[in-house]
């Protein structure tokens, strides 16, 4: 049951100690009006305000609005322009994602997860896959470990991109939106070079990856990034010059760090109020406390500073591509064997996944690789890709640094072949209690501002 209180223009609120009924309206002595609905919806709520008399306003923005960054429906209460409340209505993108995977192998599960925040699937699928090892006790070998540092941190910088641009477009500055998707378009390629595919990849798999990256990957990456950084600068500038963008984010959506941390927000939302909280930092996982990077901070808490503190995690993140490539290239020029995916027969499928010719099917050369040893050798690829692999009883909890914030995954096994339970700890979801702190006090047009600078995507926070 709902309960949403509206005062009067005299400023009074519910729970005066003497007053009487009249009309529904709970009326203090003195003459002040004041009321309390139960339940309901907030139209029947609008109506009744308006019934009487109130100066105040229900609104919906949302949850089919182009600057609700998806189908996130916004319920603001406005005393003119000004909002008083905004509340955040959910749940109408839910997939059932995490239910979902109970019926599906450790493997199909990264099917699943990659779906959650469709801008940036890569995380969700590395975060799954460490979950998955540590309740099998593995590690992926170190070439698999480099190539998911790679394209984490390409995914990073396409994921601001998008924060930049459609942050950008929501408040009427198209160019924005065009210079930045061609920026990122820049590394979609990239990806479709590698898994084939430009989002929801299911590339990284328990154990390793479904296959190495293609010969001429780095030097593909090597040769993109001039473009990619001109794209951002040109970006850069198009913000930083600009006194509209300026006027309309500069102090705007602003979230100190007290109020941050007691919301348990995360990401460039909480750096931007001054702590540089960063988990490749705080608590390293895939080697990133072997890489020079910095995390950038600021402490002006607002939107204007969010933007630009996306901008300078593009360049750090582009730091850690540019080390990871000369790692990949010093590997190959050792020659020998890399293997992307753990021995264990168990785990392992007997031959790494190839397409054919046309692009789809397996390669004949894939197929040879199963049957040539023995018919026991096919019987076992056919069972484990079937009915997948046992993990081990027991629980664990894994959590990566995403785009967005502290990315969380928690993995519970009875031994089976499927998750008992998995569910995931969204930033997107946590980030997005922060609306209510940044918006009530200010005008409505500020709002589509709040919600640029926080940048939910609303697949990862209903899932």
């Amino acid at each position: 049951m709902s309960t949403a209180h509206h005062t009067s223009r005299t400023g009074r609120v519910d729970g005066a100690t003497e007053s009487t009924f009249v009309d529904g309206v709970e009326e203090d002595l003195d003459g002040a009006a004041s009321f309390t609905a139960h339940g309901g919806d907030w139209a029947q709520i609008a109506e009744e305000a308006a019934r009487l008399g109130e100066e105040r306003i229900v609104v919906n923005m949302g949850p089919q609005h182009p600057s609700t960054h998806g189908v996130l429906r916004l319920i603001i209460e406005l005393d003119g322009e000004t909002v008083r409340e905004a509340r955040v209505g959910i749940g109408y993108l839910h997939t059932g994602i995490e239910k979902n995977m109970e019926f599906r192998t450790w493997t199909q599960g990264v099917t699943y997860c990659t779906r959650m925040d469709y801008v940036a699937p890569f995380f969700q699928e590395v975060a799954y896959c460490l979950g998955v090892e540590k309740l099998l006790g593995i590690e992926a070998p170190e070439r698999a470990t480099l190539v998911r540092v790679l394209l984490m941190e390409l995914q990073r910088a396409a994921s601001h991109l998008v924060a930049i641009g459609t942050g950008g477009n929501e408040l009427g500055a198209t160019t924005i939106m065009t210079e930045a998707f061609t920026a990122r378009e820049e590394i979609l390629k990239i990806f479709e070079l590698v898994s084939g595919l430009r989002m929801n990849h299911a590339y990284i798999r328990p154990g390793g990856l479904a296959q190495d990256i293609p010969p001429g990957t780095t030097a593909a990456i090597r040769e993109m990034m001039p473009r990619f950084f001109q794209y951002v600068g040109h970006l850069h500038k198009l913000i930083d010059a600009n006194p509209i963008m300026k006027g309309r984010a500069i102090g705007i959506g602003y979230l100190p760090l007290s109020t941050a941390m007691s919301l348990g927000v995360t990401g460039p939302i909480l750096r931007s109020a001054g702590l540089p909280f960063d988990l490749r930092k705080d608590d390293p996982y895939c080697g990133y406390e072997t890489y020079d990077f910095k995390v950038p901070t600021s402490s002006d808490a607002d939107a204007f500073s969010r933007i630009l503190l996306r901008f300078d995690e593009i360049d750090e993140s582009m730091r850690i591509v540019e080390q990871v490539m000369d790692r990949i290239d010093a590997q190959d020029r050792a020659g020998g064997s890399h293997p992307v995916m753990v021995a264990d027969p168990e785990v392992r499928w007997p031959a790494q996944l190839a397409i054919g010719p046309d692009g789809q099917g397996t390669s004949a050369a894939h197929i040879r690789e199963i049957m040539g040893h023995s018919m026991e050798s096919l019987i076992h690829h056919f069972k484990l890709v079937t009915e997948g692999f046992r993990v081990p009883a027991g629980q664990v909890f894994v959590d990566v640094e995403h785009a967005k914030g502290n990315l969380g995954v928690h993995l519970v096994s009875d031994g089976a072949t499927r998750p008992y339970r998995a569910h995931f700890r969204d930033p997107s979801f946590t980030n997005l209690q922060s609306l209510a702190a940044m918006c009530e006090g200010g005008q409505i047009a500020d709002v589509v501002v709040a919600v640029a600078s926080i940048d939910p995507v609303l697949g990862g926070v209903d899932r």
